[in-house]
């Protein structure tokens, strides 16, 4: 089986200590790489993953030039990478075209880190920016440890956003709704042909019964390998989908087909 591990986080070498050190104290769990590229292609090399795709945040709008400058030159090897731009940036919309030249798959966003829901109306011309260039718009899906009195993204926010634009590919991480599992299946599961989910990290927090219920749902050819390394080990996603009573062809599409299609890459 060929793995492509579509949601993955890693910090360059001087940033890494500092950057999971604050993450895993807030969160409570222990990373399962140093936060570096290499830790990150150890544990690649460790599960037998062939390719995986690096998703970097903006926390601030100054970062977003250093952040997407980093990832463009660590692309290679098996490493695809997303950009990322703030909602608050002045010059997110440029940013983005940046994003494109540079050769960067899409943007990632984070409702809990940024400071936004995806279905605010201020999202929209960046939105209309990402479905033009071709690109991918990944978003962080339901329940942080970040998250405070209200989960910014949900999956009535993604139904929203998928049926507002059409034409913008949209990946929503942890099923598009870390525990809103039922509010998936109502929502979102099924529903919009440009709305994908990964599964990243979600071993921990779902019941397979329901996984599967949610799987057959949405269909397995809009379904993402990933495990949110280093906040979860892959071989836990890799298990979680292999002891699902679902056909090999299934989890083929799962496990590589779907990021290679969804890429246009092979791995």
């Amino acid at each position: 089986m060929r793995y492509f591990d579509f949601h993955t986080h890693a910090f360059p070498d001087s940033l890494a200590e500092r950057a999971l050190k604050g993450l895993a104290v807030t969160s409570g769990i222990a990373p399962a790489t140093d936060g570096t590229l290499k830790g990150l292609r150890a544990k690649m090399a460790e599960n037998g993953i062939d390719g995986a795709m690096l998703l970097p945040v903006a926390t601030k709008p100054s970062q977003q030039t250093t952040i997407n400058n980093w990832a463009a030159d660590i692309m290679g090897g098996g490493l695809y990478c997303c950009g990322s731009v703030h909602p608050d940036a002045e010059d997110a919309l440029s940013e983005i075209d940046r994003i494109k030249s540079l050769g960067l798959y899409g943007v990632k966003f984070h409702s809990e880190y940024q400071g936004f829901c995806p279905h605010e109306e201020r999202m929209f011309p960046i939105y209309e920016k990402i479905a033009e260039l071709g690109l991918i718009a990944v978003f962080h899906g339901g329940w942080d440890p970040y998250s405070q009195d209200i989960i910014r993204a949900t999956p009535q926010s993604f139904a929203a956003v998928a049926e507002t634009f059409p034409k913008l590919t949209i990946v929503a991480a942890h099923l598009g709704g870390m525990n809103l599992w039922d509010d998936i299946e109502k929502y979102t599961a099924g529903r919009y042909e440009n709305l994908w989910f990964d599964v990243g990290v979600i071993s921990r927090y779902i019941e397979d019964d329901q996984l599967l219920r949610i799987i057959r749902k949405q269909g397995a050819g809009k379904v993402l390998f990933g495990s949110d390394c280093p906040w979860d080990e892959p071989a836990n996603e890799i298990a979680m989908i292999q002891r699902l009573p679902i056909t090999d062809e299934e989890k083929e599409l799962i496990f590589h087909g779907n990021a290679e299609r969804l890429l246009g890459i092979k791995i």
